[in-house]
């Protein structure tokens, strides 16, 4: 028995970038920082991430081709400290989370060590179009659609 990729299944068009965003979450890096993500409304995620000892001007969240990606990297300690145990994680990171279409980030904040991202999705307005049916051949111009928005 074959197996039909998400790309290839006759019914999902426009859908070709989908595995390719499945494997990209997939290859995420380690575990390092642990974060969590709750739905906090219908329409509204948090992500928290644990990022104890960074500041605020070490951290930096951009959205980069739906991607929402968070970089952490601390300034070099320039201090002439004498570690005799360091267990507390000071590694840049970088972690990256795939939005989906109509998700927007809403807002960050820092609060006791823990980063907050809220999310929101923004739902469109159930739009119907019809669709003019031509008779003639197949390389003439098609018809500009006509949109009617739903009520």
């Amino acid at each position: 028995m074959t197996k039909i990729s998400f790309g290839a299944h006759p019914y999902l068009l426009g859908f070709e970038q989908l595995e390719r965003l499945v494997e990209r979450t997939a290859k995420s890096g380690d575990g390092y920082p642990p974060f969590n993500i709750e739905a906090v409304a219908e329409n509204a995620y948090r992500i928290t991430l644990a990022v104890a000892g960074f500041r605020d001007e070490e951290l930096s969240i951009t959205v980069e081709d739906r991607q929402l990606v968070i970089r952490g990297r601390q300034a070099e300690d320039e201090g002439k400290r004498v570690w005799l145990h360091r267990g507390i994680a000071s590694r840049a990171f970088q972690r990256s989370f795939v939005l989906a279409d109509g998700v927007e980030v809403a807002g960050a904040h820092m609060e006791h060590g823990l980063l907050h991202v809220d999310l929101c999705r923004v739902v469109p307005e159930a739009v119907v179009q019809t669709i003019p049916i031509r008779s003639g051949r197949m390389g003439d111009t098609p018809a500009p659609v006509k949109r009617i928005e739903a009520k």
